[in-house]
């Protein structure tokens, strides 16, 4: 039986990067020190189809007539698969799904994205 995480409206599935355990000046930070952080990133790995609106106001306006696209119609998000994105910690919410960690954050906790015009992983 093949399963499928959807993301609903303006939530981001977000894969956060590895804790840190030494600092850039090469101090050793105690456990958990990283989880106290308010701010955290992450490659962005699924979005949802964005933040619903309303029909046009036109089709409201004569509700006996018949809808020809009866679709719902999202703003799109702002992130994408495959960004970095920056989030604030207390927004995200943290699930396991198929042994991998991640969160689930609202698009308005994503304080920044970085975008990269080739993927990271074929960078060198």
């Amino acid at each position: 039986m093949k399963r499928e995480l959807i993301i609903i409206g303006d939530r981001v599935l977000i894969k956060p990067d590895d804790q840190k355990e030494i600092t850039g000046s090469g101090l050793y930070l105690p456990q958990g020190a990283y989880e106290k952080e308010k701010v955290h990133s992450g490659k962005i790995i699924k979005v949802g189809p964005g933040i619903p609106v309303a029909e046009p106001r036109d089709a409201q306006d004569e509700p006996w007539k018949e809808l020809e696209n009866t679709q719902p119609h999202y703003v799109p998000l702002q992130a994408r698969i495959n960004d970095r994105a920056i989030f604030l910690k207390n927004s995200a919410i943290e699930i396991e799904y198929e042994d991998t960690k991640y969160v689930i954050v609202p698009q308005s906790a994503i304080l920044a994205l970085i975008r990269y015009e080739v993927p990271p992983d074929e960078l060198v």
